[in-house]
């Protein structure tokens, strides 16, 4: 006699849990965990892969489909109407265009989609929330796709655009056998293995060469001395020069955010834990405190490190006083919002961005914002100033970013409207400034997007200046290469594509369910590195300097 099915409330909660964090509902993930009470559940520490609701929704919806189509001992397929998680569903029988009316399974369509393994619905309203199931893949015979490299399978007439390619994916925990890259020498991808959950953030030390710290869902930080050059060892594996375990108890304790110091001698670390951390470069602690009241979700250094800022849940942003190790001031300027994130615009001047769809100008001396900047329609989840400070990128939720001009920011006068950049589908998930520009070039910015693409602007006009459309799920990550050459992005499929004058250069496939969260391109001197936070509970290591196509001509 099979096994019984075993289903509990606790393993639905977990479930709906991790769907919310990979679908950006900080607010709705933590009041599950509150009611739910998931940091008693023996479930909330498991590693609950990205997507993993739908696909099992998909799953079922697949048996109803079979279900109510299985007529004796064969599958009707002359149904025209598609299945629905909601609807009943009511047969509506179309003549057949031939004498066989038997299919396998795998060709059921969900809202319309017949072309291969299903996708999971993406209603417009509620776009951000929804994750695309897996699409098949040959893992013994898939290989990456790079310039120069074999021509890939037919795709089905409704993809966008032809997705990197994948060589054998490397095993999660060991890699015995580091797989060759196509379009690149050996030695040019790497992995760091230490880590046994999703790793979140990558951050390296922009002083000291080689020196990388990471951080992942179980709340460790590991500390890595990466070698580079031509004459390293590509083959010996590297392990973490210092690892901090178990920073809390709490059982909620990602990681959320690793900041260096313009002179690389402190590391600031947040987490869902709430407590702020702050490491020096050899790994002991100088400072933490636990001021806030829910997760912390970015901490920034200022230019010249005298002092720290925070976002966090619990709907306020705090400054602390590095070298006195105490809070300087708490903002409470977003009502009951949650803040999301923080961006020094000087020493003394930062913004504030949150759930209530308004940026704030906030000074370490005024009572009130300086300036607060409406016109979103959403949460604004991220803000960036331009290299020389005189004007600041929001991106949020409704699709848009907007350019806000903040030269005269300490003057009592209306700052100017932005520069609206509008074309994506759906919510953004960060904006980059290009780090150089050319003299008489306008400044452009990079913004990824949960619509599977990333876009290029011209800050001045609004105009987008390119689409990069060969991701095919949400892009999660967007930088520049420190020169300004290069835009690299990285996303839920996978994988990370790198574009030099609009055009795609080189791309790596990291595996299937094997999200890329983060990326970090640094440069010391003549050496560069790119570091990839995976969902494969690993770190990659890209050596541009190892791959032809992104050499200079």
């Amino acid at each position: 006699m099979p096994a019984p099915l075993l289903i509990t409330a606790d393993q639905v909660n977990c479930l709906i849990h991790a769907y919310f964090l990979d679908s950006g509902f900080q607010h709705s993930a933590f009041a599950i965990r509150m009611e739910g009470r998931l940091d008693q559940s023996p479930h909330i520490k498991k590693h609950i892969p990205r997507g993993e609701l739908i696909e099992l929704l998909s799953k079922a919806l697949l048996y109803s489909e079979v279900e109510a189509h299985w007529k004796g001992d064969e599958l009707s397929t002359n149904c025209s109407v598609p299945f629905s998680l909601l609807d009943p569903h009511a047969c509506s029988l179309q003549p057949h265009s031939s004498t066989n009316n038997i299919r396998e399974p795998s060709a059921a369509k969900v809202n319309g989609d017949t072309a291969g393994k299903r996708k999971a619905t993406t209603p417009s309203e509620d776009a951000r929330a929804e994750k695309r199931a897996r699409k098949e893949q040959d893992e013994k015979d898939a290989q990456m796709n790079v310039d120069g490299a074999p021509t890939p399978k037919p795709k089905p007439k409704d993809a966008k655009s032809d997705p990197p390619q994948a060589l054998q994916e490397p095993p999660t925990k060991k890699l015995k056998h580091k797989p060759s890259v196509v379009g690149a020498r050996p030695g040019a991808v790497r992995f760091l293995l230490a880590h046994k959950t999703e790793v979140f953030v990558v951050a390296w030390n922009p002083a000291t060469k080689g020196q990388l710290v990471s951080g992942s869902r179980d709340a460790v930080v590991n500390y890595w001395a990466v070698p580079s050059g031509p004459n390293n060892d590509h083959t010996a594996p590297i392990q973490p020069t210092l690892t901090l375990p178990d920073l809390t108890l709490d059982s909620q304790a990602d990681l959320t955010a690793l900041n260096w110091n313009h002179d690389g001698s402190l590391v600031a670390i947040g987490s869902y834990d709430s407590i702020l951390r702050i490491c020096t470069a050899s790994g002991e602690t100088y400072f933490k405190d636990s001021h806030h009241k829910g997760p912390i979700f970015a901490a920034q250094f200022s230019p010249s490190g005298q002092w720290i800022a925070t976002a966090s849940l619990d709907c306020t942003s705090c400054v602390w006083d590095v070298k006195q190790k105490r809070i300087h001031r708490q903002y409470r300027n977003h009502g009951d919002a949650c803040c999301l994130d923080v961006e020094w615009l000087d020493d003394s001047t930062f913004a504030s961005c949150g759930a209530d769809k308004v940026v704030h100008i906030l000074s370490l001396t005024a009572t009130g914002p300086l300036h607060t900047l409406e016109g979103h329609a959403g949460e604004i989840n991220s803000v960036k100033c331009n290299p020389s400070r005189t004007r600041l990128a929001s991106c949020a939720d409704d699709g848009t970013a907007r350019i806000w001009n903040i030269e005269n920011v300490h003057s009592e006068k209306a700052l100017p409207p932005p520069v609206i950049l509008s074309g994506h589908q759906q919510c953004l998930t960060s904006i980059e400034w290009c780090p150089v520009t050319g003299p008489g070039e306008p400044e452009l910015v990079a913004t990824a997007s949960f619509d599977a693409t990333a876009r290029l602007w011209d800050t001045v006009t609004g105009a987008c200046t390119k689409v990069f459309a060969d991701h095919t799920k949400h892009v999660y990550a967007v930088t520049f290469s420190p020169d300004g050459r290069h835009l690299v992005t990285g996303g839920g499929d996978g994988s990370l594509i790198v574009y030099e004058s609009k055009e795609k250069k080189w791309s790596w496939y990291t595996g299937e369910k094997s999200g890329i969260f983060e990326i970090d391109w640094q440069s010391w001197g003549n050496t560069s590195l790119i570091a990839l936070a995976l969902e494969r509970q690993m770190v990659a290591i890209v050596d541009p300097g190892k791959v032809p196509a992104l050499q200079s001509s």
